[in-house]
Order: structure tokens, then C-alpha cells, then sequence
């Protein structure tokens, strides 16, 4: 029996729209692969490499004030120390001596002017030209005056002793390690010599040089990375110093050094400071770029097809500032694209692509 001919063509169309279907799935199968990423439209930032030092904030190199024989060595290098703690002591028998004769002498002086003041209450009260001449009573008087002034002077001495007494002991101005001990039990120092470095840890700053060209651009709140290894510790200005080294036309930028960093002074750092330029523009990642050896430099900008794949074009672009991982567009796209960051390195004009992260979702 012989099919009718409207049969015939009715299988023959649904065969006709299988086909299709079939093949629009395997090419959307066979789409190749890529990630895409949206054009920015940011700030825009200069990027400068830097190399500097760690430095604390507080590195004292203390030194003896009085002349003496070291009778205690209380610390060695690495030590911590508190603020107070005593580092060295000298001997200081002949400067206790000195203070126990200045508080008898001022014992002795107040005595002398509690009796002046005696003599004094006692003129004045039996009656000053009557009983007691005036001359006597005026005498009184200024023996008081000359009383309190000695005990004052003694009181200052003794005052000195004290802290003459004092300076026998060097102690830690400040919470720190100890970092170097230049001398020993039984030595003898004199004013002015070295006994011990005390570095502050706990207030750390990035040292750099930089270019006097950037003075200007660099704003108190442009960002720093710090690179210790493999880390990077994004930082903040501390301070700059608006005071050029004429022979290296730089300046001193001082930045902080995050705990977490685990720095320590003498330390060589690495950075990249970032500054404002004050503008906006458009930026795409590194990635997107494609370079070629007669100097064109080209994206891949995608476009949504309708069968959640993407219809890829190259396009040349001109480029301006890089930062971070980051590249300005100072021509050639809109801002309202997105472009191809991985997988673009085989692409051809007009090929339909499947975005990654699509895909995985």
C-alpha cells in the first residue's frame, strides 16, 4: 500500500526541523569555551614601584649621663623590656651619700627656721616698742626671711642629689627589645658613651624614596601594597615629608606597616604605590588584551546570541594607563560591552562562544 502523498510531506518536514535541532544542539556543544568580563568604568590610577626600609618610630641608642662603674647588666640583645625597667646600673654609694648629708642639712635648715620663726612670734607678741625694740623685733624678721630662703636652697639641692642619684640607673624609655649591649659588668662609662639600642616594635613604618615628579599626585588617602615574599598587604600613607634630597630629587614617604606583616626594622620591602589621577575612564583585565608584533593590541568583545551562546569580534583599542591588574581604554570601546579574559588565544572573527561561567551555573 502506497503512502499518501501529504503524509510523505509531513514526514519529510518533521525530519527536515529534527535535523536542525539536532544540529543547532551539537553546535552549541561544540561553542568553544571562555570567560567574559564587563568593562569597568573607575577611577583611574598611576602605579610606581618603590623599594624601601623598615623603620620603627622609636629606635633610641641610650647612653650614660654620669660618670660610674657598671655594678648590674640587667639585659641582653633580643630581650623584651617594659618601659621603666632598668637596663644597666652604675654604683651609686657615693651619690646616696650625697643625698642622705643634703636631707640632714635641710632638716637642720628647717629646724633653724621654725626657732627664727619662734623668736619672731615671740617679739610680736609682747609688743613691738614697748617691751622689745623695734631694731630687735626688724632683726627677728629678716632672720626668718634668711631661714626660709636656706631651707629653700637646701631643698633644691637636695633635689639635684636625687636625681643625680637617679641618672645611676639607665632605664627603658619606652616598651622595646633590646637590640645591641655595647658594655659590660665592672666597665667604666663616662657621659655621653652608649650602653644599649631599645627598638620599639610595635611602631613600624615603611620608609621610601620617592620621585619628586610625584609629590603632587600623591593624596594621603592613595593606597600602597606592600609585597613581603608571595603576600601583599594593602597599606595607607603615615606621612610625607614636602622636603626634596637635591641630590636625588626624591622625597620621604612614610607608610604603615601592618601587623600581620611580620616585619621587623632593617627589613628591605618592596611596593607599588597607586595614586589617584583625578579622572575616570574605562579598564579591562590584563587578560583581555591580545598583542600583536606590528604593535596593534585587540580585544574580543562578545554578544549575546539568543541561544545563550555569545558572537565574538575583534576589536582594536587603544590603551592608556595600567594599574593593579587593570588596563585603561582610552579608545575603541563604548563601556557597555564585556570581552573575552580566558580562551581567547585561538578565536576567530564572528565565532559563537559559551561564557564559563554561564555554563556552570
Amino acid at each position: 500500500m502506497t503512502a499518501h502523498p501529504l503524509v510523505r510531506y509531513l514526514a519529510l518536514v518533521l525530519l527536515l526541523l529534527c535535523g536542525l535541532m539536532l544540529s543547532s544542539a551539537s553546535f552549541a556543544q561544540s561553542a568553544p569555551r571562555v570567560e567574559l568580563a564587563p568593562v569597568n568604568r573607575e577611577p583611574i590610577y598611576t602605579e610606581t614601584n618603590l623599594v624601601g626600609t623598615v623603620n620603627s618610630l622609636e629606635d633610641a641608642l641610650l647612653s650614660a649621663s654620669v660618670a660610674g662603674l657598671i655594678t648590674q647588666v640587667a639585659v641582653n640583645p633580643g630581650d623584651h623590656v617594659a618601659k621603666g625597667d632598668t637596663l644597666i646600673a652604675l654604683d651609686d654609694d657615693l651619690a646616696r651619700f650625697d643625698v642622705a648629708a643634703a636631707v640632714a642639712a635641710e632638716q637642720e635648715a628647717q629646724a633653724t627656721l621654725a626657732e627664727a620663726e619662734r623668736l619672731l612670734r615671740e617679739a610680736e607678741s609682747v609688743g613691738v616698742g614697748r617691751n622689745i625694740a623695734a631694731t630687735e623685733a626688724s632683726a627677728r624678721r629678716s632672720a626668718v626671711n634668711v631661714a626660709r630662703a636656706a631651707r629653700s636652697r637646701l631643698t633644691a639641692e637636695q633635689a639635684r642629689l636625687n636625681a643625680l642619684l637617679a641618672r645611676h640607673a639607665i632605664n627603658a624609655p619606652f616598651d622595646g627589645v633590646v637590640s645591641a649591649r655595647s658594655v659590660n659588668l665592672g666597665e667604666w662609662v663616662t657621659p655621653g658613651d652608649s650602653v644599649a639600642r631599645l627598638v620599639n616594635l610595635d611602631e613600624l613604618r615603611a620608609d621610601f624614596q620617592v620621585p619628586e615628579a610625584f609629590y603632587a599626585a600623591v593624596q594621603d588617602e592613595a593606597l600602597i601594597s606592600l609585597r613581603v615574599g608571595q603576600q601583599t598587604y594593602e597599606t595607607t600613607i603615615a606621612t610625607m615629608v614636602p622636603i626634596s634630597d637635591p641630590s636625588a630629587r626624591t622625597f620621604l614617604l612614610r607608610a604603615h606597616v601592618p601587623d600581620s606583616a611580620s616585619l621587623y626594622p632593617g627589613n628591605a620591602v618592596d611596593a607599588v604605590l597607586r595614586a589617584s589621577t583625578g579622572s575616570d575612564g574605562l579598564t579591562v583585565p590584563r587578560d583581555a588584551l591580545s598583542r600583536y608584533p606590528d604593535g596593534r593590541v585587540t580585544v574580543w568583545v562578545a554578544t549575546p546570541n539568543e541561544n545563550n551562546t555569545y558572537q565574538v569580534t575583534e576589536q582594536r583599542v587603544q590603551l592608556g594607563i595600567n594599574f593593579a591588574d587593570r588596563v585603561e581604554i582610552v579608545e575603541g570601546l563604548s563601556g557597555d560591552e564585556q570581552v573575552v579574559i580566558r580562551g581567547n588565544e585561538s578565536l576567530v572573527e564572528g565565532v559563537s562562544v559559551e561564557d564559563i561561567a554561564a555554563g556552570s551555573e
